[in-house]
């Protein structure tokens, strides 16, 4: 008896059985640097032609929440961590990078070993051993980098190896932010209390008052956006980023298939946190303060929120929902000062309830609404 067998589909040289598989990821990549190329083009041109050097400024400001954002968008809507404490982060890499430029400010002003003027004020009479390495500019960088993600690493180590998660882990994160801005307004002759470290006027030699120099600002911070969301984009459509999508949905799954979870769940969380220290760094010459009130608590769930609206899952979405919210909040805060407290909680309401996976999800709505009508009209 003469059998028939079913051919096997052709495959591509990678072995893929989807002949469609390899221009389908082509086309991916095409579209994805279409997309940073039309973000750079209205990042570096379009925005400094169209905006006054005081709203190029509060972008500028804006965008260093997104780059916050971003690392959000990977633990949190990737990995399912809900960070509720990257604040601390974020107020390692802004006061570290503070303690420098007074430093530096107070050696122009009366040389080497001068105190800077909120200690001289305070009565402080010698330089507290903690700012001392804040002197060089390498250490300074180097510590900006390392600080907050040996942090990470200790702190991921001690929760995701004991298996917290979920409301446990976002409730001990925000803990942590909290206690973090007690200790700084405890800090008022070392730290400047709650007032914080403000007036500044160089920043690596260069005069913060020159209008040049505030957009050279500005450019940095648009092109260490674009770079770090390149690094996020290689890393999600990674292996590692795919495996971390798995610990999402079925971690249990995972730790069967001989992965320990509490690794991949690490890497993502110092990312997150290197990203937002990065970030501080940025947001301290840029605003020209940081307090204890832009890393504590609220300003952590303000992260939170942007990214939520934005789209947790995507790229994109936590950066736009970042620049939307903080460019509303500016906005509409100036004329009703008391309103948008309220407003912002009830578009937060309205997102999580209504719309979870964020204005971005819209987008992707559309597209599979379009490739559905395609397949049927296929099909007819």
């Amino acid at each position: 008896m003469q059998t028939t067998s079913t051919p096997s589909p052709p495959t591509t040289p990678g072995g893929d059985p989807r002949p469609s598989a390899r221009p389908r990821l082509v086309l991916s990549r095409y579209t994805t640097l279409l997309g940073f190329g039309a973000g750079a083009l209205v990042l570096f041109v379009v925005a400094p032609v169209l905006l006054s050097e005081f709203r190029l400024g509060l972008l500028a400001k804006f965008l260093t929440f997104a780059i916050v954002a971003v690392g959000i968008g990977l633990a949190w809507g990737r990995g399912g961590m809900l960070t509720l404490g990257q604040g601390v982060f974020f107020g390692l890499g802004a006061y570290m990078m503070a303690m420098h430029m007074k430093l530096a400010d107070a050696t122009i002003s009366g040389g080497p070993g001068t105190l800077p003027d909120f200690m001289q004020l305070g009565g402080q009479r010698e330089l507290p051993g903690f700012w001392l390495p804040f002197t060089s500019p390498l250490v300074t960088l180097l510590a900006i980098v390392l600080v907050p993600t040996s942090l990470a690493l200790l702190l991921g180590l001690g929760i995701f190896k004991r298996r917290v998660k979920g409301a446990y882990f976002a409730i001990l994160s925000q803990a942590l932010a909290a206690a973090f801005a007690i200790l700084l307004i405890s800090q008022q002759n070392t730290l400047g209390g709650s007032n914080g470290i403000s007036y500044f006027r160089t920043w690596f030699g260069f005069n913060l008052r020159d209008p040049a120099n505030q957009q050279m600002l500005y450019f940095i911070a648009a092109g260490t956006l674009l770079v770090i969301m390149a690094i996020t984009w290689q890393v999600m459509r990674s292996r590692y980023g795919e495996l971390l999508i798995a610990v999402r949905d079925q971690e249990e799954r995972v730790r069967f298939l001989g992965y320990d979870p509490a690794n991949i769940k690490l890497v993502a969380y110092v990312i997150a946190a290197l990203w937002a220290s990065i970030a501080g760094a940025l947001f301290v010459p840029i605003v020209g303060i940081i307090t204890p009130q832009d890393v504590g608590v609220l300003a952590s769930i303000a992260f939170i929120i942007g990214v939520a609206i934005g789209g947790r899952t995507t790229l994109l979405g936590p950066v736009l929902g970042a620049i939307a919210i903080a460019w509303a909040q500016t906005s509409l805060s100036e004329q009703f000062p008391s309103a948008w407290t309220y407003a912002q909680g009830a578009l937060f309401v309205l997102v999580v309830g209504f719309l979870p996976g964020g204005i971005a999800s819209l987008i992707v709505w559309r597209r599979r609404g379009k490739q559905a009508d395609q397949s049927k009209e296929a099909s007819a």
